[in-house]
């Protein structure tokens, strides 16, 4: 198992295929082999990095609120673990929103972004609000509430379809201290829009046409912020498009991908 160690914290990753790296950053309260599907079909071409978010998956979860700038921190010590400069930086989600937080911390690791089914605007004083709700709950009475609440929003195809029992399984997987702790970091995320909006780079949003959580209009604003972002909206997918939809998802990001190389040859 590859691990890195990040003051004090174990953290899983996996590092899979040959070619230009990309780092993908995982949805809540998910792990990384959501990005299963991205991996089989396009590692012939592209070196894939993907994290654990710590206190998700194989990673451990160290101390208080999981913030965005914690996880991106995280993701660059990564980087120089394996002496990498520079990457395709993407995530899903809460993914996005460490994405984003990476490209505030140094934005000049990162060669391209991917955002997907994600949001460019803080939570609100409401959400903030519901996020505490739920942070609290899965302290108290564990996470199957939150999945019972959340798995409906996160699929199109309906909460008993083949895609929605996997997603259901791996939210199971999560200890209620760690979505806690998530919860409550992504509570804490600052606005994105002014430092998307200064961004210079390469970008690919994605969005399911479905996605309730995070819907297109807020893909739209995003692609808006950005010169030069491409946006695609994902047919007959929710709020996790590259898992419903893996198809249609690496066809748009191996396309991104391979324009990427015309930029640096």
């Amino acid at each position: 198992m590859l691990t890195v160690t990040v003051d004090g914290v174990s953290l899983h990753y996996r590092d899979e295929g040959k070619g230009p790296p990309v780092l993908l950053l995982h949805a809540f309260p998910l792990n990384g082999s959501t990005f299963d599907k991205q991996v089989k079909a396009l590692s012939g071409r592209y070196r894939f990095i993907i994290p654990d978010i710590r206190g998700f998956g194989e990673s451990a979860r160290g101390d208080g609120p999981t913030e965005m700038s914690r996880i991106a921190r995280d993701a660059l010590s990564l980087l120089d673990a394996l002496n990498l400069d520079t990457a395709v930086v993407g995530g899903v989600s809460m993914g996005g929103y460490a994405a984003m937080a990476l490209l505030r911390e140094d934005a000049g690791r990162v060669s391209g972004l991917v955002l997907m089914d994600t949001q460019a605007t803080a939570d609100d004083a409401e959400g903030k609000a519901r996020r505490e709700a739920s942070a609290t709950q899965a302290l108290e009475v564990g996470v199957e509430p939150i999945i019972q609440a959340m798995l409906p929003k996160m699929v199109a195809t309906g909460p008993d379809s083949p895609v929605a029992q996997e997603v259901a399984a791996l939210m199971r997987a999560a200890s209620p201290a760690s979505v806690a702790a998530a919860l409550r970091g992504m509570a804490l995320r600052p606005d994105s829009k002014d430092m998307l909006a200064r961004y210079a780079g390469p970008a690919l949003v994605i969005v399911g046409e479905h996605d309730a959580i995070t819907p297109p209009a807020k893909a739209e604003e995003i692609a808006g912020l950005i010169s030069g972002a491409k946006l695609e909206i994902i047919p007959d997918a929710g709020h996790l498009a590259n898992q419903e939809q893996p198809d249609r998802v690496n066809a748009v990001l191996d396309a991104f991908l391979t324009s990427l190389q015309g930029h640096s040859d």
